[in-house]
């Protein structure tokens, strides 16, 4: 069983027991969370699809840590033979969550 949900914005197909790195979320370290917004769910076969959401599916899952920060982008800018160089770097923060449930 799986089911294809948006969190905060982008789109993630889930599994009962998987853990994700999903952009910051509000909630606190082992807080539980649920999302409604699941745009497909598949169960032993059966594939059900929303328009755009599915009514009554919701996906369950806690918060393993809210505080976590993805590889750094390095940003780089030149402006040829003008002698501008300016280089910028950026780490996005992350929350780490486990699905627990899909119903």
């Amino acid at each position: 069983m799986y089911a294809i949900v948006e969190i905060a914005g982008q789109q993630f197909k889930v599994e009962a027991g998987n853990e994700l790195f999903v952009n910051r979320l509000p909630q606190a370290k082992d807080s539980s969370v649920e999302f409604d917004k699941v745009l497909l769910l598949e169960n032993e076969g059966k594939v059900k699809v929303g328009t755009p959401y599915v009514k009554g599916a919701v996906v369950t899952a806690t918060v393993l840590d809210d505080s976590v920060r993805a590889d750094k982008v390095i940003v780089f800018k030149k402006l040829r033979r003008k002698g501008f160089q300016k280089l910028n770097g950026h780490r996005q923060k992350l929350s780490k969550i486990k699905i627990d449930t899909i119903a």
